[in-house]
Parts: C-alpha cells; structure tokens; sequence
C-alpha cells in the first residue's frame, strides 16, 4: 500500500522531520478508512515485539453529529518514552501484553494476556498485573484489580467486555490502531529493542 497517507506515517515513525499534528490526523484517518474499505488483514507478525507511542489523538463524542469527534493529535516527546510490546505464544493466537511508561527515573509497567482473533485486526488485551520500578529497583508488584480475567478466563471472555486495538496500518517502522474509546495512534518501532 504506497498511498499518501502511508509516506506520511512512514515519515513520523522514522525521522525527525515529522508532520504537522494535523496531517498526521488526517493521514490517520485515511489508512483507517482505506484498511477498512479494503479489508486490509494485518498479521499478528507484524504486531510483535516493542513499539514507542509516538503520535495520538483524544476522542470524544459528538453529541451533535452521532459518533465520535477527534482531538488535535499530539506527538510524545521521546524522553518521558510510553511503549507497549507484543509477544505471542508458540504458533497461537495469543500472547502478552505489556505496557510501559517511564517518567523521570520511574517507571510503571502493566502486563496481561492478549489475543489477535484476526477478526477486523482486533487485537483484545487485559492487564492484570503492575510493577513500579524507580532507578531499575522494584517497589511494588502485584495483580490489578480491574483485570476482567486471566488465564483460560481471558480467552472466554467477550470482546465487548475487554479493551481493545483496532490495527489499520502496519509499516516496517511503525504501526497504527483505533482504541476502544476512538482515538488513534502511531507507535514507532523502539530502538532499543531493534
């Protein structure tokens, strides 16, 4: 897929010449509207390993016109880093999810299962367990309560009642998904784990 849009978020997730907050929108928006008119399938493959957030975008409903309504976007700066990574078990549709940010020494990580159906690129995701880390020495480790589920429970459990990526552009450098809530993301291959 070489469209306009994919140079756009191939430029974000490679350079430091990045585009404007409202190109990378609207680039957003059209991959997420191409993917879904093309019913573009996005391999669970291309999901693994870890990925820097590096552009996102609020949503919020729109009372007035139905749906949903998209904030301006925004890119992370690359020193307080917030990154999520994918493995997958052995030749399943499942795996783990971890979510990570690190804030001035500190870091806060969330784990859980996920799994990649390949419905829609869905990818299904709950965290069930947070480590607190300052200067790389753990201080707290424990289950999260708000976790749905957990194991075989996990892989039972409705889509409905999970969180979720909506995956519609997955580039060598970069990856792109609708969260549950309607706001969009670019994610950028982490350097320190390439």
């Amino acid at each position: 897929m070489n469209t306009s849009f994919s140079s756009i978020l191939d430029r974000a997730a490679q350079s430091s010449d990045r585009p404007t907050a409202d190109a990378m929108v609207t680039a957003l928006q059209q991959a997420e509207i191409t993917a879904r008119r093309e019913k573009l399938v996005i391999p669970f493959e291309s999901l693994l390993g870890e990925w820097r957030l590096c552009f996102a975008t609020g949503a919020s409903k729109d009372k007035q016109h139905g749906g949903i309504k998209l904030g301006r976007g925004y890119y992370l700066p690359k020193f307080t880093p917030a990154s999520i990574a994918f493995t997958r078990d052995l030749e399943s549709s499942t795996g783990t999810a971890t979510n990570r940010l690190l804030v001035a020494g500190g870091q806060v990580q969330f784990t859980g299962p996920c799994r990649y159906p390949g419905k829609k690129n869905l990818l299904i995701f709950d965290f069930t367990e947070i480590q607190l880390k300052v200067f790389g020495l753990t201080i707290y480790q424990g289950k999260i309560r708000s976790g749905k589920g957990s194991g075989q429970d996990f892989e039972k459990l409705s889509i409905s009642k999970l969180p979720f990526f909506a995956f519609f552009w997955a580039g060598t450098n970069g990856i792109a998904a609708c969260g549950r809530g309607g706001g969009l993301a670019l994610w950028v291959r982490d350097e320190l784990s390439s």
